[in-house]
């Protein structure tokens, strides 16, 4: 039996972050992701009638395979002087139809006569009748005691009354919250004692960062017996963000040595942390602990001889348990055989990093990663890049040229419209096609011009597309990144591009994103 459930919050208290607005499609796309890694628990949002974004997620999350993680829905416990069936907001949690369901209540007795202005004594009722209500439409409920342990300070015996009230209730987990992320973890691991001697219900934390010991918290409230950990994959959130389950997830498995389910997909939480910083369009942390990407970059002097000679002498862990690589800034000697590792783990091949060939691709690399390129989260633009590089890839088709016009209607309509002309098997395929906006078009004008060539085109589909600037110049002579999702019935791939003109830069996208299917099919044809 695992001795820690992760609890990933990132669709709902990550959205809540200033820079982030999830859509529908985002959040899909998240919770694959989520549920692929091995969270346990995926917290989808608030699904009530002024939500219609979280209302149609549960229904689309209900018709999905997942792996492994349960979907749960949020709300709060009923409204004073209504009965718990009764209450809108909780028939609305039960009409999600997800299996599990987390309420939070109040724990402050300040709250409670202040903020929601009823009594201690229907504060009590409110937590213990919802959560029984809830009991009989669900495979499991949360309580999350919000703002638990400033409740705790200043009123020490109603707090723990709060929490009697939800084990009378039926909780199958009690959560503790740091709500406005001020307590300290000595003092945290002090009340999380008090709090087991009034209940056996297993205990959870969930930490905010407002004090910078979100992380910090969540592993004493595990050294304190607690048994789920809620937070959110790469610390989003108000204000000063959630605990970071990144950094939680590796430390449970590589610190505290205890049994979680992702842990046996450690290995791919850097790529992870990566893939999330794309869908919700921000850069990644280079300063992130195990995943970012100066988390085991070594620069100059003693360090790196030190490094060279043992690793551990300043590295607290090997950095490709969590996916990551070793990085000697200054030695390209370090970057060659990155790369050789690189060749050796795609083309199954014995090759010199002293050959031409492997010069000339270390060079490449450094100079698009310099570029803003970033390899890490576009996997199938550095194989690309690999492939042609090393003569395992010619392209089947050639781009004699490419152009997109931008028309605009009487009616205020602005219509894209794109035309592509190839070489494809000494044939010239021209062709041309309208799109909501000139890389849709790009896209349908590409796909179309291969497709009478190559069939299983059709089924490709470009499944996200950002677009990010780099740098600090703001004019129009900024390079700007452009990071797209492709898919068919066998999966999906990431793919980039960069230059100071955002079409080309699309383009360069679309033509890795097509080219990696057509490499992969001429793969199978190939019997390898």
């Amino acid at each position: 039996m695992q001795d820690v459930f992760l609890y990933d919050t990132t669709l709902r208290d990550g959205n809540q972050d200033r820079k982030i607005s999830l859509s529908l499609a985002d959040k899909l796309q998240v919770a694959k992701l989520l549920d692929t890694f091995g969270f346990d628990y995926i917290e989808g949002g608030w699904p009530n009638p002024s939500n219609p974004t979280d209302v149609e997620f549960f229904k689309r999350i209900g018709e999905m395979q997942l792996n492994h993680a349960k979907v749960a829905a949020f709300g709060s416990t009923r409204r004073p002087k209504i009965l718990a069936e009764n209450d809108p907001l909780l028939q609305a949690l039960v009409a999600s139809g997800a299996p599990v369901k987390t309420i939070f209540g109040k724990s402050w007795d300040l709250h409670v006569t202040d903020v929601i202005r009823t009594t201690l004594e229907e504060n009590l009722d409110m937590i213990e009748s919802s959560i029984r209500f809830l009991q009989e439409h669900s495979e499991e409920v949360i309580y999350d005691a919000e703002h638990f342990f400033d409740g705790y300070k200043a009123n020490p015996q109603y707090a723990l009354e709060t929490i009697k009230a939800a084990t009378l209730g039926g909780a199958d987990f009690i959560v503790l919250c740091d709500t406005n992320g001020g307590t300290m973890p000595w003092e945290l691991q002090g009340i999380f004692e008090e709090v087991k001697k009034v209940t056996d219900v297993p205990l959870g934390i969930h930490a905010h960062n407002d004090s910078g010991v979100g992380v910090a918290n969540s592993l004493v409230a595990v050294k304190s017996s607690a048994q789920m950990i809620q937070g959110v994959l790469n610390g989003y959130g108000e204000r000063c963000g959630n605990a970071d389950l990144t950094t939680i997830a590796a430390d449970l498995v590589l610190k505290l040595q205890k049994n979680v389910y992702c842990g046996k997909n450690l290995k791919e939480l850097r790529k992870v942390s990566l893939a999330l910083d794309q869908i919700v369009n921000l850069p990644s942390d280079v300063h992130s602990p195990y995943v970012g990407d100066a988390a085991f970059a070594h620069k100059g002097g003693a360090h790196i001889d030190g490094v060279m000679k043992v690793s551990r002498s300043f590295e607290h862990v090997d950095p490709k348990l969590v996916g990551n690589n070793r990085v000697f800034v200054t030695s390209d000697q370090a970057g060659g055989s990155l790369v050789v590792e690189k060749i050796k783990e795609l083309l199954h091949i014995e090759v010199d990093k002293k050959d031409p060939k492997v010069q000339n691709l270390l060079r490449l690399i450094k100079e698009r990663e310099n570029a803003g390129w970033h390899f890490d989260s576009a996997e199938a633009s550095f194989e690309m890049l690999v492939y042609r590089t090393l003569g395992r890839f010619e392209s089947p088709f050639s781009v004699e040229n490419y152009r997109v016009i931008e028309d605009r209607s009487e009616q205020g309509v602005s219509v894209s419209q794109a035309s592509v002309k190839l070489r494809v098997k000494d044939e010239i395929s021209h062709q041309v096609a309208e799109g909501d906006g000139p890389v849709n078009a790009l896209d349908a004008a590409l796909r179309k011009a291969l497709v009478p060539y190559y069939p299983y085109m059709k089924n490709v589909h470009l499944k996200d597309f950002k677009v990010r600037v780099l740098g600090s110049n703001v004019g129009s002579d900024a390079h700007v990144r452009v990071w797209s999702t492709f898919g068919d019935e066998n999966g999906v791939w990431h793919v980039a591009g960069v230059s100071t003109n955002i079409i080309e830069a699309s383009w360069f996208a679309l033509v890795d994103g097509l080219s990696y299917k057509l490499y992969q099919e001429s793969l199978k044809g190939s019997g390898k």
